[in-house]
């Protein structure tokens, strides 16, 4: 039986291309979550008014790999310390969240948050995450899904 997990962590096609890779991910999806606006388009969203985060929703067997393994690659994806932004991206759109699932999931991402910000690893700066109840999620339009298996490139950056 699989489980899913719901991870922002700025522009989507790169996080989406690092999950990909872990063995024990069945399957991805980029798209909006955590807003307000029902049905966003890419467009809506890099006008920052929407309250979406660009995020990937993946399906994963526990059996094959832990959520606190799929969360050790969220943190290692992203700097968790900037506001509302990722390398040239900037905007709520760019945000880190985790969105959880279940109390579990929440429980597990809080205590792995605390666990790294405890760790040094962020040099001391705070740890800005937000760690929040999934909401409904809207699949990205198709080009922008496993957007590098398709076109290739290593940046993000469209909506800046």
């Amino acid at each position: 039986m699989t489980e899913k997990a719901t991870f922002a962590s700025g522009c989507f096609w790169g996080v989406e291309a690092s999950f990909r890779r872990v063995r024990g991910v069945v399957s991805t999806r980029v798209g909006y979550t955590g807003g307000h606006t029902r049905d966003p388009s890419y467009e809506d969203v890099c006008t920052d008014t929407t309250g979406h985060a660009e995020a990937v929703e993946l399906e994963f067997d526990p059996a094959a790999v832990s959520y606190e393994q799929l969360l050790e690659v969220f943190w290692g994806v992203h700097d968790p310390t900037t506001l509302n932004r990722q390398g040239p991206d900037r905007g709520s759109q760019y945000r880190s969240a985790v969105f959880y699932h279940d109390d579990a999931q929440r429980d597990k991402a809080v205590m792995s948050r605390d666990r790294l910000q405890a760790s040094g690893r962020t040099g001391g700066a705070a740890i800005v995450t937000e760690v929040v109840s999934a909401g409904p999620f809207y699949e990205a339009e198709e080009y922008h899904q496993r957007y590098f298996e398709k076109r290739g490139g290593t940046g993000c950056g469209l909506c800046h």
